[in-house]
C-alpha cells in the first residue's frame, strides 16, 4: 500500500473537499405564468410574488 511521501497541507485538503459539497440549484415554477424561476425570488416573466404583482412585467411594443 502506497504512503504519501510529504504531508498535505490544510488549504489543499479543503480545497478538495470543498468540490464535494457543491449543490444543485432548485429551481420551481411560478404559480402565475408557469415559468420555471429561482424559489423566493420575483418571476422574471410576470412580475408576481407570493401571489401579488410587486413589479410590471415590460411588455414588447414594437413601434413601426
Amino acid at each position: 500500500m502506497a504512503n504519501p511521501k510529504h504531508k498535505l497541507s490544510r488549504l489543499r485538503t479543503r480545497r478538495r473537499r470543498a468540490n464535494d459539497f457543491i449543490k444543485t440549484i432548485n429551481l420551481s415554477k411560478c404559480p402565475s405564468c408557469r415559468e420555471v424561476k429561482m424559489p423566493h425570488r420575483i418571476c422574471k416573466s410576470c412580475g408576481y410574488y407570493n401571489g401579488r404583482e410587486i413589479i410590471r412585467a415590460q411588455e414588447s411594443t414594437k413601434t413601426s
